[in-house]
């Protein structure tokens, strides 16, 4: 079976585009794919996923629990406990592994949590 050649059809509501329009078109329209995603993520997260997020990211099993724990005592899970070992690393300049360390062991926690105000 072959399909029809219908890509210049198919193309005339972009067609009289400029580059830049083009490239604001990519990104609204990613947008709108990625925005739903996001939401889902932040309302349909739990303990056990954002610990498995954090051992992907070289967290050791025995700090995963303290940094759940203090995400959800801090209004933080929403966030993606993951997503505040890495913006704390960023922050300081450390790595995450650092960063997850300081956090397990009860300290930073402020400093991440006004990373997210």
């Amino acid at each position: 079976m072959r399909r029809e050649d219908d890509f210049q059809e198919r193309r005339k509501h972009i067609a009289n585009l400029s580059d830049e329009e083009l490239y604001t078109r990519f990104w609204e329209l990613t947008e709108q794919v990625v925005n739903p995603l996001l939401e889902l993520g932040r309302k349909n997260t739990s303990p056990s996923v954002e610990r498995s997020v954090l051992l992907r990211m070289g967290i050791s099993s025995l700090e995963t629990k303290p940094i759940v724990e203090g995400c959800m005592d801090r209004g933080l899970m929403g966030k993606g406990a993951g997503h505040v070992v890495y913006k704390l690393a960023k922050a300081k300049n450390i790595s995450i592994r650092e960063a997850g360390t300081l956090l397990a062991s009860g300290k930073a926690w402020d400093e991440a949590v006004a990373l997210f105000k």
